[in-house]
């Protein structure tokens, strides 16, 4: 089988496949600087009456591509593509959209490299960061699809209190979902809400971050050739205060799945789009658990599993270590191997091999 490689990746020979395939994709990639992109709407490209850039964190003088500022029309024509849609995508066989959608996360594996060498362009994430980001994306569409087969696409028979009834659970979907995923892991939280949502029977409209709108648009593209029929899976880039504002307020939107700051989250969390019955709102807006270190722990891996956690991505995520309570015996110790470990790490471009931490995402995050 092939070899994997997650966050927690340390294998030589791991990181060597890793590197080989990021080396021979950044070129790739770089031959691709400075298009411009359209968004999808019911499977035709749409282009909007202004752009904006997407410059890369590494340098702001690259000009990665340019994107459509989408606004609040090109939201509500997204969801009525995907209102019409959603009838004859949640009337397909459970088996055929589990096909389907285990076809995305196989195309995502297929490109782990060039998705991987775009990420760091776009987000400036370490490159065993990026990768791992675009194998979890692959491994929640396996999962999903697991997950259907593993429940009979969730039809279930139920019990019954006399001999002659029959009773049984299904599953139906649930409509139209918006999905606004975050800069920080760009492919792994769209793919994942949106496989989800596509196994399930229901239709999506993509909003990615506009720092990193590029990964959304292969997620597309890869769903596309997967298969995904026109105004099944829809994308729309642009701001918060249009193209978010509109998702929040449009009543033809059945469910919300969030990934971001507090204030947005639990604004979307109270918004309801003038429906007579709340909708889902599904919203993920940071945590931060601390680490416990115990006096019997090993403090070689708990020292290299905090200053991964904290220091991966810039701390730009909510599983990065931000605290950790430590056993008082061992506190000294503890403290003294971090501090080693953290003063070795390199500081510079992350599309560099031996690079871990690499610029935040834009201004605003200093």
């Amino acid at each position: 089988p092939e070899m994997k490689i997650t966050y927690a990746t340390m294998s030589a020979d791991q990181m060597e496949t890793l590197h080989r395939g990021i080396d021979e994709a950044i070129e790739r990639v770089k031959a691709q600087l400075g298009k411009t992109y359209p968004m999808y709407i019911d499977g035709e490209s749409i282009e909007s009456a202004e752009q904006f850039e997407d410059l890369s964190p590494n340098d702001t003088r690259i000009v990665l591509a340019r994107f459509q500022k989408g606004t609040a029309d090109h939201v509500r024509d997204a969801v009525r593509a995907a209102r019409v849609a959603a009838a004859g995508w949640g009337a397909r066989s459970w088996m055929e959209r589990v096909a389907i959608v285990r076809k995305i996360g196989d195309g995502i594996r297929a490109q782990r490299w060039e998705l991987a060498a775009w990420m760091g362009y776009e987000t400036g994430k370490n490159r065993l960061e990026c990768v791992g980001d675009i194998e979890e994306a692959a491994d929640f569409m396996t999962y999903y699809c697991d997950q259907m087969e593993a429940h009979d696409g969730f039809c279930k028979t139920m019990d019954k209190l006399e001999p002659n009834e029959e009773n049984t659970s299904v599953m139906r979907p649930h409509g139209v979902w918006a999905v606004i995923s975050p800069f920080n892991f760009p492919m792994a939280l769209a793919a994942s809400p949106a496989g989800g949502a596509l196994v399930a029977g229901n239709t999506v409209l993509l909003k990615p971050s506009s720092d990193t709108p590029r990964l959304g648009l292969r997620l597309y593209d890869i769903a596309t050739e997967a298969g995904v029929p026109p105004g099944v899976f829809n994308i729309v880039t642009g701001p918060g205060n249009s193209v978010g504002q509109e998702i929040a307020e449009n009543a033809g939107i059945d469910g919300i799945v969030f990934t971001g700051s507090k204030e947005v989250g639990m604004m979307l969390s109270r918004e309801n789009g003038g429906r007579p019955a709340p909708r889902p709102v599904i919203t993920e807006m940071g945590g931060k658990n601390p680490a416990l270190v115990m006096s019997s722990a090993d403090l070689d891996k708990a020292t290299e599993g905090v200053w991964r956690s904290a220091f991966g991505a810039q701390g730009q995520k909510c599983s990065a270590c931000s605290r950790v309570y430590v056993a008082a015996d061992v506190c000294d110790r503890f403290v003294e191997e971090l501090v080693e470990k953290t003063r070795k790490i390199k500081i510079g471009n992350p599309l560099e091999r031996d690079v871990w931490m690499g610029p935040v995402i834009n201004e605003a995050a200093v």
